[in-house]
């Protein structure tokens, strides 16, 4: 099993994000884990503290979110995927329940809905309702029962990954690569406890939500 973390600039974060990564927990489970921590450039001390606390740390000077992922995926050696942000917002104590749940019951690809559990101060309106609006498109127009659309916590069989990789190298890669899998995959959609994030996040919500609208109009009248 590979943890596949992107990371830039995220020097506090990717320490509380380590540190809480139930790896005795899925080694007990019969898992071997590795942890790829694809770095963008950091000009901090992220990769330090990555490869600290264990991580191998492969840096992509291509920038993109996407494009980080892309390699991450392509030097991991696990046959299942598990990938989430590097800045503590996301709960890896989730993780062997969900990789219990892709293991018994045949699951190929399991997305997170932040919404449900979400602390109150985890996103502040702007981003929730651009989320919303994101994932109400995503389900109009392709018919797939996602609530968060947006969500960057995903646990992935490997043999499925040719199938469902997105063209993306940005952000939008993240609503694709659902899109892909709920089209073709046994999947599911599970909640998890999503927190504030720890240090200053990179996304330009306007700009970045406006690049997500048109790339999923793209998908859906240009194609997958």
């Amino acid at each position: 099993m590979s943890f596949v973390i992107p990371t830039l600039n995220e020097e506090k974060g990717i320490v509380s994000t380590l540190s809480e990564l139930p790896l005795k927990e899925l080694e007990d489970m019969g898992f071997l884990c590795e942890v790829v921590v694809v770095d963008g450039g950091s000009l901090d001390g992220t990769r330090e503290n990555a490869e600290r606390l264990g991580a191998r740390v492969v840096v992509e000077p291509r920038r993109g979110y996407g494009r980080a992922y892309k390699t991450g995926f392509g030097v991991a050696k696990g046959d299942i995927l598990v990938a989430f942000d590097g800045d503590f917002s996301y709960p890896p104590s989730v993780v062997p329940m969900i990789v219990g749940v892709v293991v018994k019951d045949g699951v190929d690809f399991v997305t997170t809905d932040r919404f449900g559990l979400m602390e109150d101060d985890a996103m502040d309106f702007l981003r929730r309702f651009g989320n919303w609006v994101l994932s109400f498109l995503v389900r109009f127009l392709f018919g797939v029962g996602l609530r968060d659309s947006q969500s960057g916590m995903w646990v992935i069989r490997r043999n499925v990954l040719g199938r469902i990789m997105p063209r993306s190298d940005g952000m939008a890669f993240s609503e694709e690569i659902k899109i892909r899998a709920f089209k073709s995959c046994k999947t599911m959609e599970v909640p998890i406890h999503y927190r504030r994030r720890v240090g200053e996040s990179k996304i330009t919500t306007v700009l970045d939500g406006l690049r997500n609208l048109f790339y999923i109009l793209r998908l859906k009248f240009i194609g997958l």
